[in-house]
């Protein structure tokens, strides 16, 4: 698959103010800046869908792009670490909660791990998550040009090895770079599969 339109449609506070869910969607999800806007801007080829940003916490609602004029990509606010208040950090974690739980056009989530450090709790508590509310996921390592490509794989390894201690099946993941386009070619092939099998929810009809 290649992508030829991608364009900004919504910014939503909740999953209620969503488009109507009568495609398939995949969100992007993963700790405060490891990298989520510019591998959305790599996968589409355009430089400025998403925003990128320095600063942890730039993405604080739930921002829709279509793309082919046939699936969403959605861009999720991070968890963990934000310069935000606690007040501000429960809002978001309810309305990502709710948004995973509750949108029947998701097909997968892709939650991104920097390949550049060990395995994080924070990031394998998320996937628990995922698993208690049945959500689907995938992973994909980001920033594999920041490190050696033997150091991004071992940490990649290193992952999978501490999601088998608690899971029986290990779902596909991807190993990335927004610089060098690694990944994209796997990833959209990837969503390109699931959407053929994707059937519009009935209440959506």
């Amino acid at each position: 698959m290649e992508i030829t339109k991608a364009t900004y449609v919504i910014s939503s506070p909740n999953v209620e103010g969503c488009p109507k869910p009568d495609k398939p969607e995949y969100a992007f999800i993963g700790r405060s800046n490891v990298g989520k806007s510019s591998l959305i801007n790599m996968l589409t080829n355009q430089s400025k869908l998403a925003k990128t940003s320095n600063t942890p916490g730039k993405t604080q609602l739930i921002n829709h792009f279509l793309i082919n004029n046939s699936f969403y990509i959605v861009d999720l606010p991070g968890y963990g670490f934000a310069k935000v208040s606690q007040v501000q950090r429960v809002k978001w974690e309810k309305m990502i909660e709710n948004y995973l739980k509750q949108r029947l056009s998701l097909v997968t989530v892709f939650v991104l791990i920097d390949s550049r450090h060990e395995p994080q709790n924070i990031d394998l508590e998320f996937l628990r998550k995922l698993g208690a509310w049945e959500v689907p996921f995938n992973m994909v390592f980001t920033k594999a040009d920041k490190t050696t490509q033997r150091e991004a794989s071992k940490h990649a390894r290193q992952f999978v090895e501490a999601m088998r201690k608690e899971w029986e099946f290990i779902p596909r993941s991807f190993m990335s770079s927004a610089v060098k386009f690694l990944g994209r070619k796997e990833m959209l092939a990837y969503m390109d599969e699931l959407n053929k099998d994707f059937v519009i929810p009935e209440k959506a009809e």
